[in-house]
């Protein structure tokens, strides 16, 4: 999004925000936290002009929020930044929320800028539309920008109906020529192109449908506008990577089915607008032993299969056939200690992506985080062999406010 009119449309929604707030009764609360974050690479850089083996970085995410004494309308404030010591397109700040909420008995509105999460799987979040993901955050696509939006919603017996009118395009960020975790080419954001016309001033737009029935949770979406998930495409000299953002139509489809100790998932998509219609799909389960071992722990244990359809036309991706098993172990303490271990096989050359994630709280205050990642026989053709060097261990301490 270009810089004034990011300003304007976060500038409105402030605005807003805070002329709906009355004079009377109700609300101010500020939190957030303070974070300082360390990776190590063990293995040299692939490519030329990356970095070496230690990555530091600080980052904060404070928040603003009122809420009206009738709960009816609210208002909130969630800017994010990272200063990073290696790459400098990791540091970045951005307002992943900054709207304000009404809430009538069938109705609710949200105007400005917010961040929505869709899914159920635990391997692939594919069904995310609304908003566009933080690549220079992570390479698990979990961190996302914030999108300009107007959210309408009426919640009924029948289910809850959403829509949501997506002004203003946000361009997928990613790191820079000393970044690691990138292609083998540098991504030049600033000479992306769009289908539309209108660029990144393109208005989007989705329509969801959810509902809980029994011990069913579904889900189901259109969305008509700009992808959110560009093609990559060499220059003309083969020296950077430029971005394509197309016009897609997709729908989206959620389930996920409880059974005694069994959560049965499901998200599937289709896709028209990046080479041939396609659709793809990641499902699986997840089984909990509670009380693992005869103690308060509990252990989950998870499957799932990712299939995409996709042809040379569309951006590439891993997920294409694979399998992903993995671990949840839930200790149940006072400090909240949690851990998920995870691998990612490719069914049809074996490639491999291990990760552990562990988080442990220390006092009321603070939160010990760690993760890692590796990677196992990728091939040249792979669309992981560009990253197969850049293993890592990330450790982060934060400090809440």
């Amino acid at each position: 999004m270009p810089p004034g009119v990011a300003a304007k449309l976060r500038a409105a929604a402030a605005a807003l925000a805070f002329a709906a707030v009355p004079a009377a009764a109700g609300e101010f609360e500020i939190s957030g936290s303070a974070a300082g974050e360390a990776r190590v690479f063990p293995s040299d850089p692939r490519f030329d002009g990356q970095f070496s083996h230690v990555q530091a970085s600080l980052i904060l995410s404070p928040e603003l929020g009122y809420r009206s004494g009738d709960d009816r309308r609210q208002v909130k404030i969630a800017p994010f930044l990272r200063l990073d010591g290696q790459d400098s397109e990791r540091t970045h700040a951005d307002l992943r929320e900054g709207y304000w909420r009404s809430v009538q008995d069938q109705w609710d509105v949200l105007i400005g800028v917010n961040t929505v999460f869709w899914g159920v799987t635990e391997s692939r979040h594919l069904i995310n539309v609304i908003n566009q993901v933080d690549q220079v955050e992570n390479s698990d696509q979990e961190d996302f920008l914030g999108q300009p939006m107007i959210n309408l919603g009426s919640q009924r017996d029948w289910g809850r109906v959403d829509f949501f009118v997506l002004p203003g395009f946000r361009e997928r960020s990613f790191p820079g020529r000393d970044g690691r975790l990138r292609a083998g080419l540098p991504v030049d954001e600033g000479a992306a192109r769009h289908e539309s016309d209108l660029g990144e001033a393109n208005v989007d737009a989705a329509l969801r449908y959810s509902h809980y029935i029994g011990d069913w949770d579904l889900g189901t979406y259109f969305f008509h506008g700009t992808g959110r998930e560009p093609r990559l495409v060499a220059n003309a000299a083969g020296t950077r990577l430029e971005p394509r953002y197309d016009t897609i139509n997709q729908a989206g489809l959620d389930v996920q089915y409880t059974l005694e100790a069994w959560l049965w998932k499901l998200e599937a998509i289709a896709r028209e607008g990046q080479g041939k219609t396609f659709a793809a799909a990641v499902g699986g389960f997840e089984y909990t032993f509670f009380q693992a071992f005869g103690s308060n722990a509990d252990l989950g244990l998870l499957a799932e299969y990712q299939y995409d359809g996709r042809d040379d036309a569309a951006p590439i991706t891993a997920a294409d056939n694979d399998v992903f098993a993995g671990a949840r172990l839930a200790l149940n303490d006072f400090q909240d200690t949690t851990a998920l271990l995870g691998t990612v096989v490719d069914v049809e050359n074996q490639s491999t992506a291990l990760f552990i994630e562990a988080e442990r709280r220390l006092g009321d205050r603070w939160k010990l985080e760690l993760e890692s990642r590796w990677f196992f026989n990728a091939g040249k053709t792979d669309p992981l062999a560009a990253i197969a060097d850049d293993d890592f261990i990330q450790l982060r301490i934060s400090y809440f406010f």
